[in-house]
């Protein structure tokens, strides 16, 4: 069963690589633009997304100019946030999209839904990534699909947007 978890795995992050390559250029520009100038950077987690931000504060090479997210964060239009969500329609996060939207703070959003007319959440974000999770990847014994890894393919995700991020930022490995 690990070998076919394997390829499922792979198969998703292929999906990612190829269907969001630009989309996570374009997060990583625009969360630059807060670290370049005066602004900041924040990740808004719901839910298990949380590991992203644990990850980017907490973890070896942490997330440059990021700092931690609340409910009670105040922002201005030179910050960034990110909004990691597991579907585009949660409503905490549709609800700070729309207070960002309405403040004109440009922002990145990731969730598993493909941005499409019925994606509320990518339709007012600046930049949108989709995880791409349909469902489970493995079917069990009552032929239901299981292993639904949110966490696997949105930390996939950051690292993508670190790298370029870190890139953009001139950022080596002996700076972080």
């Amino acid at each position: 069963m690990s070998k076919i978890l394997t390829t499922q795995l792979s198969g998703l992050l292929q999906r990612i690589t190829q269907s969001e390559e630009e989309s996570i250029e374009e997060t990583a520009r625009l969360l630059a633009q807060a670290a370049i100038g005066e602004g900041n950077v924040y990740f808004a987690c719901f839910g298990e997304m949380q590991v992203v931000e644990l990850n980017a504060l907490q973890g070896v090479e942490r997330f440059a100019k990021l700092l931690p997210w609340t409910e009670h964060t105040e922002v201005s239009e030179a910050d960034r946030i990110c909004i990691f969500t597991r579907s585009a329609h949660d409503q905490e996060a549709l609800a700070l999209a729309k207070r960002l939207n309405e403040l004109f703070i440009p922002f990145a959003a990731v969730a598993s839904e493909v941005a499409n007319a019925e994606n509320p959440l990518a339709d007012l974000a600046y930049t949108y990534i989709s995880t791409r999770m349909r469902g489970g990847l493995l079917p069990n014994d009552l032929g239901e699909r299981i292993v639904v890894p949110h966490a696997i393919a949105v930390l996939f995700i950051y690292e993508a947007v670190k790298i370029a991020y870190d890139e953009m930022l001139g950022l080596d490995d002996e700076e972080l």
